[in-house]
Protein backbone atom coordinates (compact mmCIF):
# COMPACT_ATOMS: atom_id res chain seq x y z
CA UNK A 1 0.00 0.00 0.00
CA UNK A 2 1.50 3.61 -1.06
CA UNK A 3 1.93 5.89 1.44
CA UNK A 4 0.47 9.39 1.62
CA UNK A 5 2.32 12.06 1.10
CA UNK A 6 0.52 14.09 3.42
CA UNK A 7 2.67 15.80 6.29
CA UNK A 8 0.62 14.03 9.73
CA UNK A 9 -0.02 16.81 12.07
CA UNK A 10 -0.55 15.32 15.81
CA UNK A 11 -1.35 16.92 19.18
CA UNK A 12 1.61 17.78 21.39
CA UNK A 13 1.22 17.85 25.29
CA UNK A 14 2.93 18.00 28.04
CA UNK A 15 2.42 16.22 31.38
CA UNK A 16 3.78 16.63 34.64
CA UNK A 17 4.77 14.14 37.49
CA UNK A 18 5.49 16.11 40.46
CA UNK A 19 6.49 14.34 43.50
CA UNK A 20 6.76 15.22 47.77
CA UNK A 21 7.05 13.72 50.46
CA UNK A 22 3.89 14.24 52.88
CA UNK A 23 3.43 12.17 56.17
CA UNK A 24 6.40 10.38 55.23
CA UNK A 25 5.74 8.77 52.10
CA UNK A 26 6.09 9.54 48.58
CA UNK A 27 2.80 11.40 47.00
CA UNK A 28 2.64 12.59 43.35
CA UNK A 29 0.33 15.82 42.45
CA UNK A 30 -3.12 14.33 40.49
CA UNK A 31 -6.25 15.96 39.93
CA UNK A 32 -9.96 14.63 39.03
CA UNK A 33 -10.86 14.68 35.32
CA UNK A 34 -14.60 16.12 34.83
CA UNK A 35 -14.75 15.42 31.36
CA UNK A 36 -14.54 12.17 28.89
CA UNK A 37 -12.58 10.69 28.05
CA UNK A 38 -11.88 8.93 31.36
CA UNK A 39 -14.60 11.71 33.42
CA UNK A 40 -13.79 10.57 37.37
CA UNK A 41 -10.78 9.10 37.18
CA UNK A 42 -7.47 10.73 38.15
CA UNK A 43 -4.58 11.86 36.14
CA UNK A 44 -1.27 13.80 36.19
CA UNK A 45 -1.02 18.02 35.67
CA UNK A 46 -1.41 18.08 31.34
CA UNK A 47 -2.15 20.15 28.63
CA UNK A 48 -1.49 21.24 24.69
CA UNK A 49 1.31 22.57 23.53
CA UNK A 50 0.46 26.05 22.43
CA UNK A 51 2.67 26.92 18.44
CA UNK A 52 4.47 29.84 20.40
CA UNK A 53 6.08 28.42 23.26
CA UNK A 54 8.54 25.57 24.21
CA UNK A 55 7.40 22.35 26.06
CA UNK A 56 8.99 23.68 29.65
CA UNK A 57 7.40 27.17 29.33
CA UNK A 58 3.89 24.74 28.86
CA UNK A 59 4.74 22.34 31.95
CA UNK A 60 5.12 25.56 33.80
CA UNK A 61 2.17 27.22 32.71
CA UNK A 62 -0.59 24.08 32.92
CA UNK A 63 1.10 23.70 36.94
CA UNK A 64 0.42 27.14 37.56
CA UNK A 65 -3.20 26.73 35.94
CA UNK A 66 -4.25 23.39 37.09
CA UNK A 67 -3.35 23.52 40.36
CA UNK A 68 -1.65 26.88 41.16
CA UNK A 69 1.77 25.26 41.87
CA UNK A 70 4.83 27.75 41.93
CA UNK A 71 7.01 25.88 44.30
CA UNK A 72 8.88 23.59 42.29
CA UNK A 73 12.18 22.82 43.19
CA UNK A 74 13.54 20.64 40.29
CA UNK A 75 11.82 20.13 37.15
CA UNK A 76 13.46 18.13 34.43
CA UNK A 77 12.50 16.26 31.46
CA UNK A 78 11.47 12.51 31.94
CA UNK A 79 10.46 10.61 28.59
CA UNK A 80 8.15 11.08 25.45
CA UNK A 81 5.01 8.73 25.15
CA UNK A 82 3.75 8.39 21.07
CA UNK A 83 1.36 5.33 21.29
CA UNK A 84 -0.77 5.83 18.83
CA UNK A 85 -4.01 5.06 21.09
CA UNK A 86 -2.59 6.45 24.28
CA UNK A 87 -5.66 9.55 24.08
CA UNK A 88 -8.79 7.92 22.49
CA UNK A 89 -10.06 10.85 21.04
CA UNK A 90 -7.10 11.92 19.18
CA UNK A 91 -3.20 10.98 18.24
CA UNK A 92 -1.22 13.00 21.20
CA UNK A 93 2.22 13.22 21.50
CA UNK A 94 3.49 13.46 24.89
CA UNK A 95 6.68 14.47 26.38
CA UNK A 96 6.81 13.99 30.65
CA UNK A 97 8.55 15.95 32.81
CA UNK A 98 9.85 15.19 36.72
CA UNK A 99 8.96 17.45 39.02
CA UNK A 100 10.33 17.54 43.20
CA UNK A 101 8.91 19.76 45.74
CA UNK A 102 10.16 20.45 48.83
CA UNK A 103 8.52 18.48 51.80
CA UNK A 104 7.68 21.42 53.67
CA UNK A 105 5.88 23.22 51.37
CA UNK A 106 2.18 23.65 51.27
CA UNK A 107 0.78 24.72 47.86
CA UNK A 108 -2.67 25.66 47.66
CA UNK A 109 -4.51 23.01 45.67
CA UNK A 110 -7.91 23.59 43.97
CA UNK A 111 -10.88 20.87 45.35
CA UNK A 112 -9.94 18.77 41.95
CA UNK A 113 -6.44 17.98 42.72
CA UNK A 114 -4.39 16.16 45.30
CA UNK A 115 -0.81 14.38 46.84
CA UNK A 116 -1.28 10.67 46.41
CA UNK A 117 0.48 7.91 47.38
CA UNK A 118 2.82 7.00 44.85
CA UNK A 119 2.99 3.49 45.20
CA UNK A 120 -1.34 3.28 46.31
CA UNK A 121 -2.70 5.58 43.14
CA UNK A 122 -6.19 5.72 42.05
CA UNK A 123 -7.92 5.28 39.14
CA UNK A 124 -5.78 6.88 36.36
CA UNK A 125 -6.58 7.92 32.99
CA UNK A 126 -4.53 7.47 29.70
CA UNK A 127 -1.30 5.72 30.38
CA UNK A 128 -0.43 8.45 33.52
CA UNK A 129 0.03 5.35 35.72
CA UNK A 130 2.85 3.64 33.82
CA UNK A 131 4.42 7.47 33.52
CA UNK A 132 4.66 7.48 37.66
CA UNK A 133 6.42 4.42 37.62
CA UNK A 134 8.56 5.69 35.15
CA UNK A 135 9.16 8.80 37.32
CA UNK A 136 9.83 6.79 40.18
CA UNK A 137 12.29 4.69 38.51
CA UNK A 138 14.44 7.96 37.63
CA UNK A 139 14.13 9.48 41.28
CA UNK A 140 15.04 6.62 42.94
CA UNK A 141 18.15 5.91 40.26
CA UNK A 142 19.02 9.79 40.52
CA UNK A 143 19.47 9.82 43.76
CA UNK A 144 21.65 7.43 43.83
CA UNK A 145 24.40 9.34 41.96
CA UNK A 146 23.39 12.88 41.97
CA UNK A 147 22.31 15.65 44.83
CA UNK A 148 18.47 15.18 43.69
CA UNK A 149 17.78 14.86 47.05
CA UNK A 150 17.52 18.68 47.39
CA UNK A 151 14.32 18.98 45.33
CA UNK A 152 12.10 17.10 48.41
CA UNK A 153 14.47 18.19 51.14
CA UNK A 154 13.77 21.44 53.35
CA UNK A 155 16.44 24.18 52.95
CA UNK A 156 17.59 22.83 56.45
CA UNK A 157 17.36 19.39 58.39
CA UNK A 158 18.35 16.93 60.52
CA UNK A 159 20.27 14.05 59.58
CA UNK A 160 17.02 11.81 61.11
CA UNK A 161 14.61 13.89 59.04
CA UNK A 162 17.01 13.63 55.61
CA UNK A 163 17.28 9.66 56.27
CA UNK A 164 12.87 9.67 56.64
CA UNK A 165 13.21 11.41 53.12
CA UNK A 166 15.30 9.15 51.45
CA UNK A 167 13.42 6.41 53.04
CA UNK A 168 10.15 7.30 51.45
CA UNK A 169 11.59 8.14 48.21
CA UNK A 170 13.68 4.70 47.56
CA UNK A 171 10.86 2.95 49.35
CA UNK A 172 13.12 0.75 51.62
CA UNK A 173 14.72 1.39 54.93
CA UNK A 174 17.78 3.94 55.00
CA UNK A 175 20.73 3.75 57.69
CA UNK A 176 20.71 7.59 58.72
CA UNK A 177 25.00 6.96 59.48
CA UNK A 178 25.67 5.70 56.20
CA UNK A 179 23.70 8.08 54.32
CA UNK A 180 25.77 11.09 56.26
CA UNK A 181 29.00 9.26 55.38
CA UNK A 182 28.51 8.74 51.92
CA UNK A 183 26.72 12.14 51.12
CA UNK A 184 29.64 14.12 52.70
CA UNK A 185 31.98 12.09 51.27
CA UNK A 186 30.08 13.09 47.63
CA UNK A 187 30.45 16.93 48.86
CA UNK A 188 26.84 17.36 48.96
CA UNK A 189 25.93 18.03 52.51
CA UNK A 190 27.68 20.74 54.69
CA UNK A 191 26.68 21.61 58.60
CA UNK A 192 24.69 24.65 59.07
CA UNK A 193 26.65 25.49 62.26
CA UNK A 194 22.81 25.51 64.17
CA UNK A 195 20.66 22.65 66.15
CA UNK A 196 17.44 22.07 65.85
CA UNK A 197 14.98 23.69 68.15
CA UNK A 198 14.89 21.40 71.37
CA UNK A 199 11.87 19.15 72.22
CA UNK A 200 12.19 19.09 75.63
CA UNK A 201 13.03 15.52 75.97
CA UNK A 202 16.29 16.28 76.80
CA UNK A 203 19.87 14.55 74.91
CA UNK A 204 22.18 16.62 73.06
CA UNK A 205 20.35 18.72 69.79
CA UNK A 206 20.39 17.46 66.62
CA UNK A 207 22.48 19.09 64.66
CA UNK A 208 21.29 20.92 61.15
CA UNK A 209 22.89 20.10 57.36
CA UNK A 210 22.11 21.65 53.64
CA UNK A 211 23.09 20.37 50.65
CA UNK A 212 25.77 22.45 49.38
CA UNK A 213 24.08 23.16 46.03
CA UNK A 214 20.34 23.33 45.49
CA UNK A 215 20.79 22.19 41.37
CA UNK A 216 21.11 19.13 40.04
CA UNK A 217 24.91 17.87 40.34
CA UNK A 218 25.98 14.21 39.38
CA UNK A 219 28.40 14.04 42.33
CA UNK A 220 29.00 10.09 41.78
CA UNK A 221 28.67 8.85 38.08
CA UNK A 222 29.61 5.07 38.83
CA UNK A 223 26.98 4.96 41.30
CA UNK A 224 24.74 4.73 38.39
CA UNK A 225 25.83 1.48 37.25
CA UNK A 226 25.40 -0.25 40.41
CA UNK A 227 21.60 -0.19 41.07
CA UNK A 228 21.86 -3.14 44.34
CA UNK A 229 24.21 -0.89 45.69
CA UNK A 230 22.49 -0.62 49.36
CA UNK A 231 25.10 1.95 50.67
CA UNK A 232 22.68 4.38 51.28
Amino acid sequence: MARSNAVPTFRHEAVAVVFKITDGELTVLVWQRARDPYAGAWALPSGPLEKDETLGACVARHLATKADLDEIAHLEQLETRSAPGRDPFQRTIATAYLGLVQSTADPQLPQNAAWHRADRLPEMAFDHASVVASAIERLQRKLSYSNLGFGLAPDEFTIAQLRDIYAAALGREVSATNLQRVLQRRGQLEPTGRTAPSRGGGGRPAALFRFTERRLAITDPFAALRPGDRTV
